[in-house]
């Protein structure tokens, strides 16, 4: 006699679900590139008082021209393309004159990520993507779905799932606007400063503005030259600071609003974030590999740092560093809790190896030929060329750059540490940015050895380990060679052992 299950799944196979089509509000978003030229259009017309050249009438029928095309391939995309989740598998086809089904099975659904820019919420429609185990290969992308229909598909792929709950509090964490103070602390408060001035620049050369002929831009030059540059400098510096300062605390807000990360269910972990922009992400617990704590130096400084997963199924290697994220910048303690929570038992943030002394002077040597050295010689040619006053700035930029750059290798070298805390691996590395990993021993599938002719000398080796997660491949640098071998081995028995030499053997 039949069970219920057995009869439900043949009925199912006899009668197919139907195939549903993705929101017609498709087409409006494939249209949001006009924005920008558009925008331009307008600024050109705000610059020249009304006056539109011929050049922007040929931009104009460029635009109208490209909107047609646009929709009407749109319009074919959208009319062509549909989804069914059947008993066992997502299906996804498309293509007119290439029909092309892609299909994945619903037991290897890993991760499924619902993602709104400004213009899909404006429109109310939402980008569906669903990943499995691997690392970028095999995702389905649904663009774009209501919102309310892409929350009930990604609950109905991930209904293979348990529904218990997690835990009596299944809320790992929640947005703490006092974290707002580690915000500017992150180098791009100066870089991303100069990046969005050369963005503006690159559109007001593109509508025909050259910004250096500016009247304002011309005086504000000229005030520049003409004042105390002891005190107009550190002014200019300080301005920057501050609007990077208030730049990285917008984006700050925009990224991480309403962020909450928590476990749904027992076997998935979600992180929910974003103002205009907002992102849910969902991680299975079985592809949730490890955690990677890291801080950067300024974030450091301040006592911060981030936490992000080492999880498959997030995409590519751009992608996984958008979508692994699970804290933003935070209190060190609050981000060793987070990876706790994540982790499912205490983060191993304790004494780790020390690495050998040569690591230390592959540093000191770094330090000093490609920082030092360089800028040096670089001042010194200039001044014996043109003037001697850059003669003096060569001596005082070797003064000033050879501790620095001897302490951050001393910094670098003391970041460094590997070890084994039950069943993960750690390693920590790094200055700029120090990043301490707690890895799965089971997920390392490969061993890769790198040396060169300096750390052969040196009797030293990086050890890169191969997991089909995260970045595919984590970095362990300058490691005794003597005794990376048998670490390796330890970390996951099986690999190597039948590349290592036998001990030899006793004396009768």
């Amino acid at each position: 006699m039949s069970s219920p299950a057995h009869l439900r799944e043949a009925a199912a196979l006899a009668d197919p679900p139907p195939w549903r089509r993705l929101d017609p509000r498709t087409l409006l978003v494939h249209c949001g590139w006009m924005a920008a030229p558009l925008g331009s259009l307008a600024l050109t017309a705000l610059a020249t008082g009304g006056r539109i050249t011929t050049g922007a009438w040929i931009t104009l029928a460029a635009i109208a021209a490209s909107f047609a095309v646009v929709t009407l391939i749109g319009l074919v995309r959208w009319a062509r393309t549909d989804f069914r989740v059947t008993h066992d598998s997502l299906d996804v086809r498309s293509g007119l004159l290439t029909r092309r089904l892609r299909s994945i099975p619903l037991h290897r659904i890993r991760t499924v990520d619902l993602t709104a820019t400004l213009l899909h919420r404006l429109l109310g429609v939402t980008v569906l993507r669903a990943g499995t185990a691997g690392s970028g290969a095999g995702e389905l992308s649904l663009e774009a779905l209501t919102a309310q229909a892409a929350d009930r598909l990604r609950t109905e792929l991930l209904a293979h799932a348990d529904t218990e709950a997690a835990t009596k509090d299944p809320v790992l964490a929640r947005i703490t606007w006092r974290w707002l103070r580690y915000a500017p602390l992150t180098f791009w408060v100066i870089g991303g400063v100069f990046a969005a001035a050369g963005a503006a620049y690159r559109t007001l050369d593109g509508i025909g503005i050259e910004p250096w002929k500016l009247g304002f831009v011309q005086r504000a030059f000229t005030e520049f030259g003409a004042g105390m540059l002891w005190l107009t400098v550190p002014a200019v510096v300080l301005g920057i600071v501050a609007l990077g300062s208030a730049g990285a605390v917008v984006l700050y807000v925009e990224g991480w609003w309403n962020y909450v990360l928590e476990w749904s269910d027992p076997r998935t972990l979600r992180v929910r974030r974003g103002l205009l922009t907002t992102r849910s992400v969902t991680v299975e617990r079985a592809r949730l590999r490890g955690v990677l704590l890291r801080e950067p130096l300024l974030l450091r400084a301040g006592g911060g740092a981030t936490v992000g997963a080492v999880a498959g199924g997030l995409g590519n290697r751009e992608e996984n560093r958008k979508r692994s994220v699970l804290l933003p910048p935070a209190p060190r303690r609050e981000a060793l809790r987070v990876a706790s929570g994540a982790l499912r038992s205490p983060f191993p943030d304790g004494a780790r190896t020390p690495h050998p002394r040569g690591a230390l002077r592959r540093r000191r040597v770094r330090a000093l030929v490609w920082v030092v050295l360089p800028g040096t010689a670089l001042l010194a040619g200039l001044g014996a060329a043109f003037t001697p006053v850059l003669l003096h700035c060569a001596w005082a930029y070797a003064l000033v750059s050879t501790p620095v750059g001897l302490w951050l290798a001393r910094d670098a070298y003391r970041n460094l540490g590997h070890g084994v805390r039950g069943r993960y691996l750690i390693a920590r590395s790094g200055t700029f940015s120090r990043d301490t990993l707690a890895l799965e021993r089971e997920a390392v599938a490969a061993w890769t050895f790198t040396t060169s002719p300096f750390t052969r000398r040196a009797g030293l080796v990086t050890l890169t380990a191969a997991v089909a997660a995260g970045e595919d491949g984590y970095r362990i640098p300058d490691l005794d060679a003597g005794s990376a071998p048998a670490f390796a081995s330890a970390v996951a028995p099986g690999i190597l052992e039948e590349f290592l030499a036998p001990p030899p053997p006793t004396g009768g």
